[in-house]
């Protein structure tokens, strides 16, 4: 951990070198990598900085209020200088770098995976426009970076404090129904927001359409009762209640793949062999998840009495 910084009321950012430098594996913007903390939890934050960089990686991480532990302990724990365990970046909000225009709609900490997106943009040349929506400005991140980008860069920016007078709910109808037909939509931030998003772009082609969740909209399975077989291995598990699939198979002594424990990262993503998961996350798209091939075991269980998958 090279250097912590103070970026708007509970945010701070943390930039993170290879302890003998060099460059870092490369990232395409909307990636996060996954910060494996010393109180054992494993957290995924979406990097901010431009994707040209290699000698870096910047993540942002808010104080959240509702922590699961993992924000409070970063804000709490982490200091300049600490070893921090992280993954290789992953991309699941990927930015269609083709697009004509691009509409790009955050709702607080969600700057964050759409920041370097603008960047990104930024050097390509390619029109696009940002909707930020904040509590107030004391809250608001990253607003000196987004002006500074280039001179005349605020005609592309609209800030709107929520609750601040004569503050008021982001239209994103409105929004939505003044995009270009061809272009191509972005909405990260709370859970609220995205539901809001998505209904307003519910006749839109859904190729067009892009979310990020940080947070999880559905409770996860635990109400159990179904066993799991392990196809590699032939180990059969119970599922007792009140446990996740995932819970079982830690529980079992089994090594599995996890990250953010909410179903919204995919990290866990596992292929599903036989039987009917009961689909909790917001990783997988209508589609796939009417396929059944996958299913996140972190938060999904089974519709079945038994699931059989590739593990």
């Amino acid at each position: 951990m090279r250097r912590i910084s103070y970026e708007a009321e509970r945010i701070n950012s943390y930039e993170l070198v290879a302890p003998g430098g060099g460059d870092l594996a490369a990232f395409t913007a909307g990636s996060h990598i996954d910060l494996h903390l010393l109180n054992g939890m494993i957290r995924s934050y979406s990097l901010v900085n431009d994707p040209s960089e290699r000698h870096r990686y910047v993540v942002a991480v808010n104080k959240d209020a509702g922590s699961r532990g993992g924000s409070s302990f970063i804000h709490d724990t982490l200091r300049s200088g600490d070893i921090v365990t992280i993954s290789y970046p992953r991309n699941n909000f990927i930015l269609d770098e083709a697009a004509a225009h691009s509409v790009l709609i955050a709702g607080g900490i969600g700057i964050t995976p759409l920041l370097s997106m603008i960047r990104r943009l930024e050097t390509l040349g390619r029109s696009w426009e940002l909707f930020y929506t904040v509590r107030t400005r004391s809250a608001a991140a990253f607003l000196d970076e987004l002006h500074a980008l280039r001179p005349d860069v605020q005609q592309n920016i609209h800030v709107n404090f929520d609750q601040e007078p004569a503050g008021r709910m982001l239209d994103l109808t409105a929004i939505v129904a003044d995009a270009p037909a061809d272009a191509h939509l972005y909405c990260c931030g709370p859970v609220s927001m995205l539901e809001a998003f998505e209904a307003a772009t519910s006749e839109w082609p859904a190729a067009h359409v892009h979310v990020e969740y940080f947070k999880a909209k559905e409770k996860p399975a635990v109400e159990g009762g179904f066993q799991v077989r392990l196809a590699r291995s032939g180990q059969t598990l119970t599922v007792e209640p009140g446990k996740t699939i995932l819970e079982a198979l830690l529980d079992a002594g089994i090594t599995a793949n996890y990250a953010c424990s909410e179903g919204v990262c995919g990290t866990c993503e596992t292929r599903v062999i036989e039987g009917i998961p009961d689909h909790r996350d917001q990783f997988l798209s209508s589609e796939e998840r009417a396929g059944n091939m996958t299913i996140m075991i972190c938060c999904s269980g089974s519709k079945s009495s038994t699931l059989v998958l590739d593990l």
